[in-house]
């Protein structure tokens, strides 16, 4: 990283971003959010499943308490809501209805993944091809709404901003559990992410059918730092678990040709790609973080959720800790990699554009 850009970094992070909230006039009419437990807000509280954060000590710097946010706060798309003039959060899908879908609809659903066997051991998820089918749902009612013609709705959605995350999953609860799944013996490295890449494209290619026009692709974040993998795998005295981050470099190298690919083979896409690799990897010392290996909150041992343990106090200082559970960020976390990801403070954050350029075109 340059020295301008760290010695920019450090003076934006001394201020207390815990209370920050950007509102204003909304620079798109809508958010849609496909994703994982990064994003979800909800969608898994009424799934059978084990991947879900609806109770405490999970929300407990949220004002509406433990809603179903793997964090203690906000996740980051919550903040990019608020960065692009949206004042409240985007409903999660079972609760959206009527004006709700006009501000857009969060589909995110922990456990999920690009694959649809994906995280299948913790229970019921949403997977990114049936958040896809939701979304065509949603645009039935949002064309009863905004003008029941084709060309009304598809105007309407194409000035919208779509924010989409997902592949975690198919690394951490797929590819490196093999008691559960096959998919580590039958591929290489190389070859699992050409494959996960292969069917991404197509379900992005089915998100622009659909009317999407902007839309923000995060890269993957760097899985192997994480405490769960830290402490299933070592370190082997670094700071994090180098193979799996390599391996995961692997898509994210191919995630941003096809976004190349996608901007110059659809007509009028714009696609871009959110490098949380690279924001995430800036010194914590820098951002105010002092514990980068531990969680916040205390979590099971025995089990691979790495989620916390309910009702137990979480550490006081949260704003010192990368992360809230054994995978999730803090929202101290979350605020950094939203405003990188919606401004660029580096010309690696974003690429070709940020997010906040992309809601201008």
């Amino acid at each position: 990283m340059a020295v301008g850009v760290t010695v920019v970094l450090a003076m934006v992070m001394s201020f207390e971003w815990s209370t920050i909230r950007v509102y204003g006039q909304k620079q798109v009419p809508c958010i849609f959010i496909f994703g994982d437990s990064l994003a979800d807000n909800g969608n898994n509280n009424a799934l059978v499943t084990k991947a879900k954060a609806n109770y405490q000590p999970y929300g407990v710097d949220f004002p509406a308490g433990a809603t179903g946010r793997f964090s203690n706060g906000r996740n980051a798309v919550d903040i990019i809501a608020e960065l692009l003039g949206f004042n409240e959060s985007i409903k999660p899908f079972p609760i959206a209805n009527g004006g709700d879908m006009l501000n857009g609809v969060n589909y995110a659903s922990g456990a999920a993944g690009i694959r649809d066997e994906t995280g299948l051991q913790q229970g019921d998820r949403m997977s990114m091809n049936r958040q896809l089918q939701n979304h065509e749902t949603i645009i039935i009612g949002i064309s009863k709404v905004v003008g029941n013609t084709s060309a009304t709705t598809s105007s309407y959605l194409s000035k919208c901003i779509y924010l989409v995350g997902m592949g975690n999953n198919d690394y951490v609860n797929n590819y490196y559990m093999p008691q559960f799944y096959t998919t580590s013996l039958q591929y290489t490295p190389h070859q699992y992410a050409t494959l996960l890449i292969q069917q991404f494209s197509h379900q992005l290619r089915t998100l622009y059918r659909l009317g999407a026009r902007k839309i923000a692709v995060n890269g993957l974040g760097q899985i192997g730092c994480t405490p769960k993998e830290l402490a299933t795998y070592g370190n082997n005295g670094s700071a994090c678990v180098q193979f799996i981050n390599d391996e995961v470099q692997l898509f994210n190298n191919k995630l941003k040709f096809l976004v190349d690919e996608l901007n110059s083979n659809l007509t009028n896409a714009n696609f871009i790609y959110v490098n949380t690799s690279g924001i995430q990897s800036t010194d914590p010392a820098l951002t105010g973080f002092r514990v980068v290996d531990t969680p916040c909150c205390e979590v099971g041992s025995d089990d691979d959720l790495g989620t916390c343990l309910p009702l137990k106090s979480p550490c006081p200082n949260r704003s010192e800790y990368v992360f809230w559970d054994a995978f999730h960020p803090t929202e101290a976390l979350n605020i950094i990699t939203a405003t990188r990801s919606y401004k660029s403070l580096s010309p690696y954050d974003a690429y070709p554009i940020d997010i906040s350029t992309l809601a201008q075109l």
